[in-house]
């Protein structure tokens, strides 16, 4: 499974993690000529610090977070505003255009390319030089931007990792072996069609919405997705029309449900009702499917996540943003690095289930509790850990994949799969309409 369907189930956990679909054009130009603040030395003042939606969930445990700093720092005043998910890049549009972005502002991936391509963030690097290392590599990298050097531009807070979930007596059924989960994209495939053809229509594999499987599946196929400059698309190759052709072939012989590839079916439901093997691969989903289907949930495995040879896998990451003009740069950063340091974020990972990007709080021996093995939450935990400090967290989203790339993208691979268009047309238009969209956002 990959980001994307981390995003979705990620969602149900923390409402914080739905922020898709604005374009990056609102700001306009002179954004980048912000003037950068300078460091004095003195940790004082009044900043404000903007999340998404944690309240009331999360009230007290932030609350706590923001009381400590400020008695850590006597001379900082931090002022808390929690917003709403919906309209969330809009209103982040409004006040940078009028001057009004908060000094440490939630950032997803989208909010944080729409800001930090136009020149609206601190370089958190260089303020300072070691931090890097305080913090989960992959989640680390997440946070530069193309043709910005060195430059890193948000601290990582929560993040979440892929796993792969399924449902082991309907493998058993199907004649796979629970104990042997896929590896690789090509081998998650041929399970499906297995699945498939044993199954006599009573439940799939695995959803058909492509939405939810690039670019991650191509990047784990070793499918460039952009050139060395990250400048063009170049995911049209064999390979990924041979992805393609292997989606139609599945769709067709029953391996997903025919009404998930164009509208998007409640997978929890329809995994919670044994109608699906393959359930998103999140640990949250895990959560979600042992309170709301406990009969499944009895039935549910966890693995690592799908890698291919190469290793590869997603993460998604929520990340802290300081604002580049921010009056109080020194109050500003040590605050955002206090919030995303080990004890806070491994606080935090308790009460929401997600992982600290901070080196240090993923090594507490919470993370790697494994219980005796037969409680799926407690193993996704682990397993979601260990894929954090092992894999190569490099499958992650591209920031060039915008969602109107990804829209275009999944228009015909759609068409694809229906069976309306061959597969190497779909791909060769999908990466022209890529591409399309990439030189119109780098020419406004």
């Amino acid at each position: 499974m990959t980001r994307s369907n981390l995003t979705r189930t990620a969602g149900a956990a923390l409402v914080a993690w739905t922020l898709l679909g604005v374009s990056a054009c609102g700001l306009g130009g002179g954004a980048g000529d912000v003037e950068e603040a300078r460091r004095t030395g003195r940790v004082a003042g009044a900043i404000t610090f903007r999340t998404l939606q944690l309240k009331p969930v999360y009230t007290s445990y932030v609350q706590g977070v923001i009381d400590a700093f400020e008695q850590k720092y006597p001379e900082v005043e931090v002022t808390w505003e929690d917003v709403p998910g919906d309209g969330y890049n809009e209103k982040l549009v409004a006040d940078a255009q009028a001057g009004a972005l908060p000094d440490v502002v939630n950032l997803s991936t989208d909010s944080f390319q729409l800001l930090g391509d136009r020149g609206m963030l601190a370089d958190v690097a260089a303020l300072d030089e070691g931090q890097a290392k305080e913090y989960v590599p992959g989640a680390w990298e997440q946070f530069r931007l193309p043709g910005r050097g060195d430059g890193v531009f948000a601290y990582p807070w929560y993040v979440t990792p892929e796993i792969l979930t399924y449902n082991r007596e309907l493998f058993r059924k199907a004649g796979l072996d629970p104990a042997a989960p896929p590896t690789s994209v090509e081998q998650f495939f041929d399970y499906a069609e297995q699945i498939a053809a044993r199954s006599g229509g009573r439940y799939a594999a695995f959803m058909a919405d492509p939405k939810g499987r690039l670019p991650g599946d191509w990047q784990k196929m070793g499918i460039p997705v952009l050139n060395a400059e990250r400048d063009r698309f170049t995911f049209d190759t064999d390979k990924a029309v041979e992805w393609t052709e292997r989606m139609k072939d599945l769709y067709a012989k029953g391996a997903m449900p025919r009404e998930s590839l164009l509208k998007s079916d409640d997978i929890n439901q329809l995994y919670g009702s044994s109608r699906l093997v393959f359930g998103p691969g999140s640990p949250g989903f895990v959560k979600d499917i042992k309170r709301n289907a406990p009969q499944v949930y009895a039935d549910t495995q966890v693995a690592g996540a799908v890698t291919g040879t190469l290793g590869h896998i997603g993460i998604y990451a929520q990340s802290l943003g300081i604002r580049k003009d921010t009056r109080h740069l020194d109050a500003a950063n040590e605050f955002a690095k206090w919030v995303t340091n080990g004890p806070n974020q491994v606080e935090f990972s308790k009460k929401a289930t997600i992982y600290p990007s901070n080196a240090q709080g993923l090594a507490d021996p919470y993370f790697a509790d494994r219980g005796d093995g037969t409680d799926a939450e407690t193993v996704a935990r682990a397993v979601g850990s260990e894929q954090l400090r092992t894999a190569a967290l490099d499958a992650n989203t591209p920031v060039q994949w915008t969602s109107q790339v990804g829209d275009a993208v999944v228009r015909e691979m759609q068409k694809a799969i229906k069976g309306e268009q061959d597969a190497r047309t779909a791909v060769r238009k999908a990466q022209e309409a890529a591409n399309a969209l990439l030189a119109d956002a780098a020419a406004k």
